[in-house]
């Protein structure tokens, strides 16, 4: 294969600053937009690590009472929009400036925050769920791009890195928030995220465009006839068609599927599954804590004896926001392809140790392990995209990264809840149970959806936890998450491949 076919992209890499040089080195404008996407990830991680739940939890509880297949359909959709909208405006973003399209996207997202709170019902929140993707689609690019002017090749890997981390401060505030919020009601959820986003306006009064000259004098340009823009779509598909970007789509996805199902699928697991009381018992006792501060900051119940599922998936975030660099430092080290498959690897065996285990600390461990995988992968495809990118497409092009992103998480979002529902599903195996115990089919089509399992332990007469770990080891739960590591399994392979490919490009081109 000739090198022609990659045009315009510079596949070396740079040798990195050490980590106090390089995070001296990052200017007024890297912290501003780093300030940014802490508040619009606190606001929406607040609903994403919570949508399972509110789905699944029966309207008596103020929830939606929807099927996880129907829940699968939201979020198939709501991952659609958000990882294939960034692909035309990265480009949009280039061409009409980043704060612009960053203040467009915080209205459109205010918009469907407000839509989940008003109409709580399937179509109300895919409605709100649509016009949070989008308005993330129009932010990332405008906030990563302002990123990759702010900074150089010398300093991008700790950028990369304290940009993740701070990206993973917002991912753990954000759940805590809806963890107190939605034990009042669900709809304080929304309302809260929708004014914790309204502060990015603050922000944008402080923001000051890097290379906005550049873009004012190309467009100046363009206009005179000087010289010449493709139309913006035969632009993107220009760049696309290159094979480093094909390729790298294509052996990502399965990673993405991994990496969603931990967060549209796991929380579910863990609630219906996995007795979180057991780690309260270990730290407080079997009182557990009064705390009010212990109960907010480890995501417990208002009594404090049990982590709530968004708790327990708060050790991924709160681990990144204070681990990442020192990560990023460590794999700065390796070509960012071998750190990539590292982690991918990590993250597969994390996942399969969720299907085989139901034990609180084990799942613990098991966020833990997928967290230092996460951490080797997921802030290197943006440092990888943002240095291959020609002048002047460094925002179309990390618009692209969101590409394998949307392979794997549209398929996961209908997919993953749908292998949940097939092997896992507790309300599922608690009505074949009240079968088995007598109860006729037409009563059962009855119950409230989200309400079989309570129903069950009025029938049978047993303790709810004792029930619960019955049906556990009766029923093979463990297999939707082997079947989702197996997908991993296939991606890590392409990863592996995608490296030894893109080194000899490498040599390639310095030849």
């Amino acid at each position: 294969m000739s090198t022609n076919s990659h045009s315009g992209n510079d596949l070396s890499e740079v040798k990195q600053l050490g980590m106090w040089a390089a995070i001296s080195s990052l200017g007024y404008i890297f912290w501003l937009v780093g300030g940014m996407e802490l508040i619009e990830r606190i606001a929406y991680y607040g609903v994403k690590a919570s949508a399972g739940l509110y789905a699944k939890a029966p309207v008596s509880e103020g929830g939606l009472g929807i099927n996880l297949s129907d829940y699968g359909i939201i979020i198939s959709v709501w991952a659609l929009l958000q990882t294939f909208v960034p692909v035309l405006t990265g480009g949009i973003s280039d061409r009409v400036g980043y704060k612009e399209t960053i203040f467009v996207s915080t209205i459109i997202k205010i918009c469907g925050y407000l839509t989940m709170a008003f109409f709580p019902s399937f179509w109300g929140f895919l409605a709100g769920a649509m016009l949070l993707a989008m308005g993330t689609g129009v932010f990332k690019p405008g906030i990563q791009g302002t990123l990759v002017l702010s900074t150089n090749r010398n300093n991008t890997s700790m950028a990369w890195g304290i940009f993740y981390q701070v990206v993973n401060i917002g991912g753990f505030l954000g759940p805590l928030v809806a963890v107190h919020m939605r034990q009042l009601s669900w709809d304080n959820v929304f309302y809260a995220c929708a004014a914790i986003i309204s502060f990015n306006f603050l922000f944008l009064l402080a923001y000051k465009e890097p290379g906005k000259a550049e873009r004012l004098e190309r467009a100046r340009q363009v206009k005179t006839g000087e010289i010449t823009q493709q139309a913006l779509w035969k632009d993107a598909l220009g760049e696309l068609k290159k094979p480093v970007v094909i390729y790298y789509m294509l052996v990502f996805a399965g990673f993405w599927f991994l990496y969603n199902s931990l967060f549209d699928v796991l929380p579910i697991h863990i609630a219906e599954w996995v007795d979180t009381s057991v780690i309260v018992t270990s730290l407080f006792g079997p009182e557990g804590t009064s705390s009010g501060i212990l109960q907010f900051w480890l995501g417990l119940n208002n009594d404090g004896t049990k982590v709530m599922p968004e708790g327990m998936l708060n050790l991924n975030a709160g681990m990144i926001m204070t681990t990442c660099f020192i990560v990023a430092a460590l794999t700065a080290k390796y070509r960012i392809t071998t750190a990539m498959f590292v982690g991918c690897l990590l993250s597969i065996l994390a996942i399969a140790l969720v299907g085989a285990f139901n034990a609180a600390w084990m799942i613990v461990l098991a966020i833990a392990m997928f967290s230092v995988g996460e951490m080797m992968i997921s802030p290197k495809k943006n440092e990888f995209m943002g240095n291959i990118a020609p002048e002047g497409k460094k925002a179309m092009y990390l618009g692209f990264v969101m590409l394998p992103q949307g392979i794997g998480w549209t398929l996961e979002g209908y997919f993953g809840p749908k292998l949940y529902d097939m092997y896992a599903s507790k309300e599922r195996i608690a009505r074949e149970a009240l079968s088995e115990h007598g109860m006729n089919l037409t009563d059962i089509a009855n119950i409230p959806q989200g309400e079989a399992f309570s129903r069950l332990v009025s029938v049978t007469g047993q303790d709810p936890q004792a029930l619960t770990q019955a049906l556990y080891q009766a029923n093979n739960i463990g297999m939707a998450w082997y079947i989702i590591a197996a997908i991993g399994i296939i991606s890590a392979v392409g990863i592996f491949i995608y490296g030894k490919w893109l080194l000899r490009m490498q040599r390639q081109q310095v030849a």
